[in-house]
């Protein structure tokens, strides 16, 4: 399995669960809270997998970068959440920064 699939099903996971968090209306709904938990045990559990092959540091900046700006997207789109111009520069800068951590760290396993 690649270093890198089990990242990426937590950080769907975890996006999946953020937003059903939005959607449980503060626990307020059965189905989208449950959602929200098995999201998040879903998403800590494969980061548990990704920590075996990338350190933590790296590991964390990468899944949390990305759902922030996947987050972000998905408000904008679904809860119809306006993201203005500094809110876009900032997460062109979360990306800019996953893509150096990504091409030039030495700390990341390839």
């Amino acid at each position: 399995m690649s270093t890198y699939v089990p990242l990426v099903i937590a950080i769907v996971c975890e996006v999946i669960a953020t937003s059903l968090l939005k959607a449980s209306d503060g626990f307020s709904r059965l189905w989208p809270s449950v959602g929200t938990i098995v999201g998040y045990l879903a998403a800590f559990y494969f980061l548990s997998l990704t920590l075996k092959t990338i350190p933590t540091g790296v590991a964390y900046a990468i899944w949390s970068g990305a759902g922030i700006v996947l987050i972000s997207a998905i408000g904008w789109a679904f809860f119809k959440q306006r993201l203005d111009l500094p809110a876009l520069v900032g997460m062109g800068l979360i990306i800019a920064g996953v893509v150096v951590i990504n091409m030039f760290s030495k700390s990341v396993t390839h």
